[in-house]
């Protein structure tokens, strides 16, 4: 069976623990507080260190620290040889993104869970078979109430998973046009960042940690069909077939599977350590997202709100 060391057991590496048990997996944690502990033992975990260096020998490795943990850990990890999964984003600057992508960037790649969802995954086979014909405009809006993370900006929390399905859908993530901070305070709390090449349709990623209401809106305008996405768990995506505000435009849907992102990109993983294709997202698309967040960030800082 596949031997995966995990590094970190917390709110998200718990669902990590449990898909890899899925799975079939063996996996061996990494817990360094008792919280972690704790939630290795429930998810079953096969065997519970403190440290890096009490592991077992695997096959590959996930990390599921905080963000500003994993340019250390990467790096400890590297001299192993063996294949890194890394929690988004990559690292939380672009020296050590670069240096980790220059170094082992064919074993290093992130978990850009988006990539895998069923939903993206259409709209972005909508758009390469023509049938939304140019695309005109993206616009992705992700809503919702506070941040979970302390040790980073909520834009390195929530705007990585935007510029990866941009990157799924285009095939690049687009220079930035301009950002704009929409609230008062912090420059997190409500952003939009447009993205778009001149004369290139806009990309614009609205984002706010303000929003009563959890909210995930995820729509593509088209010359010939525009798509929507209203949410990580709906079950179809929305359509209208026709010019973008054509009056005569057929309303339609398109049924997509249930399977949730997390456990496809984990299969993908260990299909990987077992012979089979890399997983979507490599340490060089890892760089250029942390590239552009880095620009983002910095743009922020230097802007007043609308």
């Amino acid at each position: 069976m596949t031997q995966i060391g995990l590094i970190g057991c917390g709110a998200w590496g718990r669902h990590i623990l449990r898909d890899l048990k899925t799975c079939g997996a063996v996996v061996h944690v990494v817990a360094p507080s008792e919280t972690a502990r704790r939630n290795a033992r429930e998810h079953r975990a096969d065997s519970i260190v403190g440290q890096f260096i009490e592991l077992p020998p695997v096959d590959g490795y996930i990390v599921a620290a905080p963000s500003s943990q994993h340019a250390e850990i990467i790096e400890t990890l590297l001299p192993s040889g063996r294949p890194i999964f890394t929690e988004k984003p990559m690292t939380v600057d672009p020296i050590s993104a670069r240096r980790i992508a220059a170094a082992a960037g064919d074993r290093v790649f992130v978990m850009d869970k988006w990539r895998y969802h069923p939903g993206i995954e259409r709209m972005r086979q909508e758009i390469a078979g023509g049938t939304v014909g140019e695309v005109q405009g993206i616009h992705i809006q992700r809503w919702g109430w506070g941040c979970s993370h302390s040790d980073v900006s909520a834009i390195w929390i929530l705007m990585p998973h935007d510029l990866s399905i941009v990157l799924h859908w285009l095939g690049e993530i687009p220079p930035l046009r301009f950002v704009s901070p929409t609230l008062l305070g912090p420059i997190d709390t409500g952003l939009i960042a447009q993205l778009g090449d001149t004369g290139g349709p806009p990309i614009t990623i609205d984002v706010s940690i303000a929003a009563p209401e959890h909210r995930r809106t995820f729509t593509i305008v088209g010359s010939k069909a525009s798509l929507e996405l209203r949410d990580s768990y709906d079950t179809a995506i929305r359509v209208r077939r026709g010019a973008p505000a054509d009056p005569r435009a057929e309303s339609a849907t398109i049924e997509i599977a249930q399977d949730l992102p997390l456990l496809l990109e984990i299969k993908a993983f260990l299909a990987h350590l077992e012979g089979g294709p890399p997983p979507l997202s490599s340490a060089q698309d890892g760089l250029r997202i942390v590239e552009r967040l880095t620009e983002i960030e910095a743009a922020a800082r230097s802007a007043k709100p609308a």
